[in-house]
């Protein structure tokens, strides 16, 4: 009788033995879960996990310059990586439609009144390769300036103020080489060797003597290379004339003649005058980095919050045209006020050289005649301002950079350039063309161009 009561109690201990074992994993799995709660209310409280970038863009995009959006973590916590990145980097990030990295951060439950279905770059848990399938199923945000990480939207270019038509322009260039001057007017053109004409038809111009026949030729050149980009629109149609005091386009002003110290039989440029033009100030992507004397940023998707789409759509003109400068090597618009920064801190608030704006807000280059010739003969004085301004842009019109690809791809930007400038410029012989180093010189910025242009997408594609 004792055996069995003893075996009956041993088998009474373990059951009991087990019972309280179960208790007591039980317990500690509800203990951590409770600490995993309030761990994730300490990160995340209010329910803001995985929305802080919203509420961050949002108060960029408010075009606030004092303190950011309260952060909502626990003062002197560690800030992860992804927490240090500044309000730049975040809005760098491709929008739908681009690859990119989701954010991190759990989902969280739909608020009343809200979709279900979380924003694509919110998601986090998602199965191998369905990233690359978002990117590519997502359609492009319509309202996003920049497509493909460095070209600016197609959107946003139609809203680009027309320049100079093509067909007016042709019609100016006819009539203008056909036109006798009627008479010569001091001041408004630049330099005191220049001069305003009254042409027959009634229309203005402004002749621009060179102090040596390469500005001229640079002007002409330019001009051309602007069409040769597909931005010929931006600057005014511009002709070459011959002056003669005894022919018939200048017989009628041979006393002014006289008084202008022009050369008998030298070449100048006619450019058509254009009214109500005003003065244009570097955008603050420029203005603010090279006032504060810092190196230049470049100009990137991040770049963009808070712009309104007047500014937006001055960059888009913008860019085109420090390529432009960068090709052609003109030191006299916005290097000039870099070169002036020395003496003068202020002097990126004031008006940029030879840059204005006409009355529907499209920007006009004019006076190129520091481009290509005269400026590849001082491009070891100048290129330490136009280089670090070409690599200040990370975001380009399409077709530009098209035009550009192709001039690399084929490597024959001067021979088309030549074909251009003797196709429209009858007096194309007068002046003569480039020379072989020069057309290198060229051929050489558009590849350097094309290469920069492979790394900003580059960079954008990392992102």
């Amino acid at each position: 009788m004792k055996r069995p009561g003893r075996a009956g109690l041993g088998s009474l201990a373990a059951l009991w033995l087990l019972v309280l074992g179960s208790l007591l994993g039980l317990w500690t799995g509800l203990q951590r879960e409770q600490e995993q709660t309030a761990e994730q209310e300490r990160r995340f409280p209010e329910g803001t996990a995985g929305r802080r970038l919203p509420q961050e863009q949002r108060g960029w995009e408010r075009g606030s310059t004092g303190a950011s959006a309260p952060d909502r973590r626990s003062t002197g916590q560690g800030e992860s990586r992804g927490a240090q990145k500044t309000f730049r980097a975040l809005l760098t990030l491709p929008a739908a439609g681009d690859r990119g990295e989701p954010l991190e951060g759990p989902e969280q439950p739909a608020e009343p009144g809200q979709s279900s279905q979380p924003e694509p770059r919110q998601r986090h848990n998602l199965e191998p390769g369905s990233r690359e399938r978002l990117a590519q199923e997502a359609p492009a945000d319509p309202a996003s300036p920049v497509q493909g990480g460095i070209f600016w939207s197609r959107a946003l270019e139609q809203q680009v103020p027309p320049g100079f038509d093509t067909e007016q322009t042709a019609l100016w260039l006819e009539t203008a080489r056909a036109a006798r001057v009627a008479s010569l007017e001091r001041g408004g053109c630049g330099r005191s060797s220049n001069r305003l004409a009254r042409l027959s038809d009634g229309s203005r111009a402004c002749v621009r003597y060179g102090i040596n026949p390469e500005q001229i030729q640079g002007e002409a050149l330019s001009y051309r290379l602007a069409e040769l980009l597909g931005i010929q629109q931006r600057l005014p149609p511009m002709t070459l004339a011959l002056v003669e005091a005894r022919g018939r386009q200048w017989g009628q002003v041979r006393d002014e003649l006289r008084g202008s110290h022009w050369a008998e039989g030298a070449v100048v440029s006619l450019t058509q005058w254009v009214d109500n033009l005003t003065d244009v100030v570097a955008p603050a992507p420029w203005r603010s980095e090279a006032g504060s004397g810092r190196r230049l940023q470049p100009l990137a998707a991040g770049e963009l919050g808070g712009l309104t789409q007047s500014q937006l759509v001055e960059l888009v003109q913008w860019t085109d045209l420090i390529l432009f400068d960068y090709l052609t090597a003109n030191f006299d618009r916005l290097v000039s006020n870099l070169f002036s920064l020395q003496w003068d801190p202020r002097v990126m608030h004031r008006a940029t050289s030879n840059l204005h704006r006409a009355p529907n807000g499209g920007l006009v280059f004019i006076d190129n005649e520091a481009g290509l010739v005269h400026g590849y003969r001082l491009l070891s004085m100048w290129d330490k301002y136009n280089e670090p301004l070409l690599r200040s842009v990370c975001i380009f019109r399409e077709a530009t950079a098209q035009r550009v690809r192709d001039l690399h791809r084929l490597q024959n930007a001067a021979s088309e350039l030549l074909r251009l400038y003797r196709t429209h410029e009858p007096l194309s012989g007068r002046l003569g063309f480039l020379s072989e180093q020069q057309a290198q010189l060229l051929q050489g910025r558009i590849d350097f161009v094309h290469k920069h242009i492979l790394h900003c997408k580059a960079m954008a594609t990392s992102l």
